[in-house]
Order: C-alpha cells, then structure tokens, then sequence
C-alpha cells in the first residue's frame, strides 16, 4: 500500500528513538507524539518501515509484520510490549500489517546524521501543519538522485531537484518547459521499466503556484554557466559531501531517462556552457 513520507512525521519518529537510547532502547509512542500531524496507523507503519529498510534506524520486530489478520483493532502503546500495532483488514486507509512487536530500535550513524540536520533546519511544518508529502512512487526517482548525488536522503534529493528545474525553466520558454512536462506526465517509450511519471512532472512545475505562475508569463531569461551552478549551491543548501556539479550531474541523469531524446535535445539548446556539457554527458 502506498504511502506518503513527511518531513515532520521523520523527525518525530527519529526524536523519540533517540529518545529512548540508553534506557534498553526502549521506544514509547503516543498519539500526543502526533497531534495536528494528520497522520493513519498505517502513516506510522509505513515510516517506520522506510526508516529501517533504509538503515536509519536498527529495529527488532517480532511477530509476522507483513501479513493481514482478519479481525483486530488498531493497538498504540501496550501494556505487555514495548510497542504494538495491529491490524483491522476492513480499515478505511487500507489493510495494515499484522500484529508487530516492536521490541528494539535505535539510530545508525546514517539516522544520526539526518537528525542532526533536521535539528539544525526543523521542519518548517512543525510550527504551521502537516508537511508537504513524497508519495512513495516518486521515491524511487529520488533515490536514484540521492544515491547519484550522495546525499543523505530523499528529502535533500527533493528539495535540490526543485531548485535545478525551477534553474531550467527560467532558462527556456513556456512551450518547451510545457513540453517536458507533457513527456514527463506520459512516458516517452512504452516499457514496463519506465517509472510512473505523474509525481516527477509534479516535481518539473514547483508545486509553488506564484513560481509556476511566473514561469508561463515571463520570458527566458539569460545568464551563465557559473550563475546556474550558484543559484543550486545557495538556494539549495547542499548538505557536507557533495556540490553543485555533484548535484546537477545526478538530477540531470535521472531526468533524462525519463525522456525521449528529442525532448533531452531541446533542453540542451537552453543551456549554457558547461551546464549544457553535463546535460550532453549524463
């Protein structure tokens, strides 16, 4: 069942486990842990989940996570187990996994570090509402980015794909930005490995609706090479171990294999100099 990952549901979760280190890893979860974060039982799971198989968080389950069980209630915060989630398979968000046992977890060095940034930065949606969601099938897009461009995590790789699109566009027309949109909404090739493209075309026009709006009413803009590589450094914040260069040549690889190469050599034709060279070369 798909879900979707917020910021502010991350940094929750990954607070309470360090929470908890040092006292047997012992994890307590409550609904007040949540409040105003608008967030289903199978939200909570599906976190969870992703933080584990992603080793940003070393957790023990027993019991069978991943089957249905016909006819139980939903379960948080157990007397008997130090957490518990049950299923009740007619549920309106959709079945949810069988009884889990959550007897450990802690943070790797990888959740280490994506809390600490988030301590730096918190989520803007902590203090205003619920944040702005990664559906999960855009994640594999994101990881591919993520992984290119070493980043820590989907939610870096997010915000860097909007600032080096947004950097694009200013670059070219509103037909050929509408364009790659269009391609990006329906896939260029019909094959079973393209992703579902929806979610990245999303990503193409900023949800931004004053950004969207200005990028069909303005004409191209101009401007080099060096000034495309400094609008991703300071608008993006790059996280330590990467760069610009890093950053872009990931998004640009991504991105074209989404693409037919007609729609790869119209791009190139707005880009300047070595942005232009890396869009060739991806």
């Amino acid at each position: 069942m798909p879900i979707n990952l917020k910021e502010d549901i991350m940094y929750i979760l990954l607070q309470k486990i360090k929470a908890g280190e040092g006292n047997d890893n012992r994890v307590d979860f409550s609904s007040t842990d949540f409040t105003g974060r608008n967030m289903t039982v199978s939200d909570f799971l599906g976190h969870l989940d992703y933080l584990n198989q992603k080793k940003y968080i070393e957790a023990d389950f027993t019991g069978n996570a991943y089957a249905n069980q016909e006819d139980v209630p939903d379960v948080i915060d157990s007397d008997e187990v130090d957490f518990s989630i049950a299923n009740t398979l007619g549920a309106p968000d959709g079945p949810l996994p069988h009884l889990i046992r959550f007897n450990r977890a802690e943070l790797t060095d990888k959740g280490q570090k994506m809390l600490d940034r988030m301590e730096e930065k918190p989520p803007e949606s902590l203090g205003s509402g619920p944040s702005s969601q990664i559906v999960d099938r855009d994640t594999p897009f994101l990881e591919e980015v993520a992984l290119k461009a070493e980043l820590p995590d989907i939610f870096d790789a997010r915000d860097l794909v909007t600032v080096v699109y947004r950097t694009m566009r200013d670059l070219m027309t509103t037909e050929a930005a509408e364009n790659v949109e269009s391609e990006l909404h329906d896939p260029a090739e019909p094959t079973d490995q393209k992703r579902l493209q929806e979610e990245i075309a999303q990503l193409w026009k900023d949800e931004n609706p004053i950004v969207s709006w200005l990028s069909k009413v303005r004409p191209p803009l101009k401007f080099d090479d060096e000034t495309f590589f400094f609008r991703v450094k300071q608008e993006g914040g790059l996280p330590k171990g990467t760069d610009s260069e890093k950053v872009i040549k990931a998004i640009f690889s991504a991105t074209k294999g989404e693409l037919s190469a007609e729609r790869a050599n119209e791009i190139a034709e707005f880009l300047p100099g070595k942005i232009k060279e890396l869009w060739e070369a991806a």
